[in-house]
């Protein structure tokens, strides 16, 4: 009977694959998708356009919710910022020039430097997305700025710049589609996503852009302050089942750790640190090791292993 070494029971594993260094998706392939998927959801929104009556309803319960939880008024927030015209003319420029951009360069440098943090973004924008649709379809709700009771202003048409016209059935601009706020979702987004695929110690500085990004909804009287807080809610469940990639430590790189002697040895690793890491099939756990390291203790030059007759 041939002698089975240790070194044969135990097949090494490759190096796991980080995200960052995970292969990129086909980029003809990610852009088409992309664009499908953001084409269907503006097609929805000109669906849910229309329905006013329902629109002003849900404004009325919404505003009466919010006073019941004893959220700040959103009047109280567009008075205080209106002090300052400088500071009201950048809250609008960062509503209406920031929010798509932002999300766009966000996903071309996940896809670049990121690839497989980027297919856990991909997936979790789509979900946030098409669940912000379903909502549309399903509660119409009248902005601040269309709620006469609440006596806002639309900041962009009175300082600039104006996102909206007048609302209009026919327009590809559904100004209805208020909850949630995709504003505050992509935003939130954005930081959770950022701080979670870097390392810097300053990538904390990313949650500026969604507090800068609620202050600026509910300022130029876009939203509610319930519809950002739906957008998280959403947020929340969809990463609560779309975990981002693990992550390996830095001191874990290479799989090496020393025995008692102090010799470097390598240690077979089953984690998954990438959607593209997959280990080898064929590894064995402690008690193989020990059965190993016993056989070739006793496979020496005096011993020999030999089948018994009978």
């Amino acid at each position: 009977m041939p002698l089975i070494r240790a070194s044969q029971l135990i097949r090494p594993l490759r190096r796991p694959e980080r995200p960052e260094q995970s292969r990129r998706p086909p980029l003809i392939r990610e852009l088409l998708l992309v664009s499908v998927l953001y084409l269907a959801y503006k097609l929805g929104r000109r669906a849910a356009n229309g329905q006013f009556h329902d629109a002003y309803e849900n404004a009325e319960r919404v505003w009466d919710l919010e006073r019941a939880l004893r959220l700040p008024s959103e009047a109280a927030v567009q008075d205080l910022v209106l002090h300052s015209e400088a500071l009201i003319r950048f809250i609008n420029v960062y509503y209406a020039t920031v929010h798509f951009p932002a999300t766009v360069a966000f996903l071309i440098w996940m896809y670049w430097r990121r690839p497989g943090f980027y297919v856990w973004v991909r997936w979790v924008i789509t979900w946030l997305t098409g669940a912000a649709l379903v909502l549309h379809l399903l509660v119409p709700l009248a902005p601040p700025r269309l709620f006469r009771p609440l006596r806002m202003i639309d900041t962009g048409l009175v300082y600039g710049p104006a996102v909206y016209d007048k609302p209009d059935p026919d327009s590809m601009a559904n100004q209805f589609a208020a909850m949630p706020s995709l504003h505050v979702g992509w935003s939130v987004l954005i930081a959770v996503g950022l701080i979670v695929a870097t390392r810097s110690r300053w990538r904390w500085l990313w949650l500026a852009h969604p507090l800068i990004t609620v202050t600026a909804v509910v300022a130029t009287a876009h939203h509610y302050w319930m519809d950002g807080l739906v957008a998280c809610a959403i947020l929340g469940a969809v990463l609560f089942f779309l975990r981002p990639p693990r992550r390996s430590a830095p001191q874990a790189t290479g799989g090496r750790r020393r025995s008692a002697d102090g010799t470097p040895t390598t240690v077979p690793t089953t984690e998954v640190t990438g959607p593209d890491a997959v280990p080898e099939i064929g590894t064995v756990g402690p008690g193989a090791l020990r059965e190993g390291r016993a056989a070739t203790e006793l496979a020496g030059p005096e011993a020999r292993l030999a089948p018994k007759d009978g």
